[in-house]
């Protein structure tokens, strides 16, 4: 993974902003950001490939710490450096401590309040289809690729999580073992 060369200031406003909007717009934790942040940066700008993104989201979820935010300091240190990397994790991070800062002020009102409680539980459902999409478009990528190895895996982990319950880290590490051993 090599960083661009420096970037423009139109570029990092970009990434901050966003970084920033997908952040604060988004509920329900990494792979939602992502799902985002992948429509952005490569459908829509065309800055990074599908099968790039997916790299990175896998290194992402293998770093310990916040999927988002690992997510936002790669994508933002592959377009434009270290200072990318700070501008994607400035603009990741604030909504939700902003959010949070209102929050905590204000918890005993909202923690009674019947249309906040509802509200939440309707973005519960928001949370699923998106995470549905993602899931779709991973398998599409994998399937299209045609190869026999990925396929399995993705089957594989798939079944391990699914039916026995297995921890996501462990399928991590072991596709991450079989992938190097294999290429």
């Amino acid at each position: 993974m090599e960083a661009s060369k420096k970037a423009d200031g139109h570029t990092l406003w970009t990434l901050f902003k966003t970084c920033f909007i997908i952040s604060a717009c988004t509920f329900g934790g990494g792979m939602v950001i992502i799902s985002m942040l992948q429509k952005k940066f490569v459908e829509e700008l065309k800055w990074i490939g599908q099968e790039e993104v997916m790299d990175l989201v896998a290194i992402a979820q293998s770093c310990p710490g916040v999927m988002a935010v690992n997510t936002s300091i790669i994508i933002g240190y592959r377009i434009a450096g270290v200072t990318g990397a700070l501008i994607t994790v400035s603009g990741t991070i604030l909504p939700p401590m902003i959010i949070l800062t209102i929050v905590s002020a204000c918890y005993v009102q909202f923690r009674q309040n019947r249309i906040i409680a509802l509200l939440l539980k309707g973005m519960q459902a928001g949370v699923a289809a998106v995470m549905i999409n993602v899931t779709i478009t991973m398998i599409k990528s994998v399937i299209k690729d045609k190869k026999l190895l990925s396929i399995l895996m993705l089957a594989a982990a798939s079944f391990a999580v699914l039916v026995f319950d297995v921890d996501i880290i462990l399928v991590i590490l072991v596709c991450g073992v079989i992938s190097g051993v294999m290429s």
